[in-house]
């Protein structure tokens, strides 16, 4: 009976560490996603405000200030208005991707406690169950059967555990893939609106432009940097 419980413990209290580690998740994801929602509305109000006036440097200064997903795509808008919407929106695409890492952060892990604690609160009642069957094939027919019954209720009490663990952890890791992907909607639609405030003064420039002048950008580096090498030797 007290190896039983001994192993039935060591199940609920592993149960309990995932289930703390699932409430830390959802608490902090829950507080990014609304501090984030808040955040992008003064924000892009203030962006808007800058563009509307023409003032580009300081429309990018704002962004700088508020790292962020929405501050990081408008940046990269902002920086590459003279091109294309086309190459605009590529660039920006590209800048969406390495967003999104940073909004699923921890939720893969909330998704794999949701999976994990039912089946660990199985095998404690497995566990248990042997070895509860184990003392009656010890005591054959001079076993207690009130004592039978004792350990497989308490074996049984990890499974409990384990589902009551894993509801809430799998009705929030739904939520929360289901924010992220409306986010994800939402900060296309954002960036829509500033290809849109941006009509005016987006360029023709295409994706050669852009491979043409980073090349321009990374040679002028290098001759720079041969020329203070040089000097430096002299």
């Amino acid at each position: 009976m007290n190896e039983i419980i001994s192993s039935g413990t060591i199940i609920l209290a592993l149960i309990a560490l995932l289930s703390v580690t699932a409430v830390g998740i959802i608490i902090e994801r829950m507080r990014y996603f609304r501090k984030s929602r808040a955040d992008e509305d003064r924000l892009l109000e203030r962006i808007r405000h800058s563009l509307e006036k023409g003032f580009y440097d300081e429309a990018l200064s704002i962004c700088e200030q508020n790292p962020g997903p929405l501050s990081d795509l408008m940046k990269v808008g902002i920086e590459y208005r003279k091109y294309s919407p086309e190459v605009i929106h590529d660039l920006i695409s590209d800048a969406a991707n390495l967003e999104v890492p940073k909004m699923e952060r921890n939720i893969a892990l909330l998704g794999t406690i949701a999976h994990i604690t039912p089946l660990l609160g199985l095998l404690g009642t497995v566990t248990g169950n042997i070895q509860a069957f184990g003392v009656l094939s010890d005591f054959g027919a001079a076993a207690d059967p009130g004592l039978l019954a004792g350990g497989i209720a308490e074996a049984l009490v990890t499974t409990a555990a384990g589902i009551v663990a894993a509801i809430p952890a799998i009705a929030f890791y739904n939520q929360l893939v289901s924010k992220v992907n409306h986010n994800l909607i939402r900060l296309e639609n954002r960036v829509s609106e500033l290809v849109v405030l941006l009509k005016g003064d987006v360029g023709s420039k295409t994706m050669a432009d852009l491979g043409t002048s980073s090349a321009a950008t990374a040679s002028s580096r290098g001759t720079g940097s041969g020329l203070k090498s040089g000097g430096s030797r002299s």
